[in-house]
């Protein structure tokens, strides 16, 4: 018999009780026949989450999920779904955040003279403060036909520390690496916002796989700043420094 069917059988039960006058047996008709329904609407929502899952569509099949397990935490449906609950929010969770850090990183193909120059960057997860100016620095891989491949900072406002002139050292750290020290240099002008980090490949290979990256710099007039990167999201099909 189907739900449908079983469900009418059970009004038209709970109206006869009625009719009758037995309110107690007329209540736990209408009780039964609410569970009916619950689990006929729960049934449904179950089979949208088991065609998303089966469609790898983990979002979605979260989604299912959530509004069934709100609306109809005590049917035998929602015992099903819980029991898969926890694999489909992590896969959903690791789309969505795969998703987030991939928009992080900008990348750019310009026309110049002997061929195209490519670049990806990406801005700090904070803003930093330096000589006055608060903005987020970021960090550029460019690959020019003539000046090869870089690695470089840029800062939203301020100058690098003067001591970099020729070359001084940043710390970068990788995840929960050990802090390693990496040649810089900055340029030879009165104010520079960018510097560049003289060991690029070795940058380049040391973010493959990892989730972040600490650069800590100096700057002018004195001290030093640090600063975060979410690298995660590159997509390094789309500067090929390999």
């Amino acid at each position: 018999m189907s739900a449908g069917a079983r469900l009418a059988l059970m009004l038209a039960a709970a109206v006869a009780l009625s009719a009758c006058g037995d309110p107690e047996a007329e209540a736990q008709a209408r009780a039964q026949a609410q569970a009916a329904v619950a689990e006929r609407e729960a049934s449904e929502a179950e089979a949208g989450f088991n065609t998303a899952v089966a469609d790898e569509n983990w979002s979605l099949a979260k989604a299912h999920a959530d509004v069934l397990l709100a609306r109809w935490p005590t049917t035998e449906a929602a015992a099903r779904v819980e029991a898969q609950f926890e694999e489909v929010k992590d896969r959903a969770d690791a789309i969505r955040e795969a998703d987030r850090t991939a928009r992080l990183w900008t990348y750019n193909v310009q026309e110049v003279k002997g061929g195209q120059q490519r670049s990806a960057q990406i801005h700090s997860s904070a803003p930093a403060g330096i000589g006055g100016v608060s903005g987020q620095v970021q960090l550029i891989f460019r690959d020019h036909p003539d000046w090869g491949r870089s690695s470089y900072l840029v800062l939203p406002g301020g100058d690098f520390a003067r001591a970099c002139y020729r070359a001084c050292r940043v710390t970068v750290s990788i995840d929960d690496g050990e802090p390693r020290r990496m040649a810089a240099n900055r340029p030879d002008t009165d104010e520079a916002i960018a510097m560049f980090i003289d060991d690029n490949r070795a940058l380049w290979r040391a973010i493959d796989g990892a989730k972040k990256v600490v650069i800590e710099f100096p700057v002018a007039p004195e001290g030093s700043r640090t600063v975060e990167f979410e690298v995660a999201g590159l997509d390094r099909a789309r500067l090929p420094w390999e």
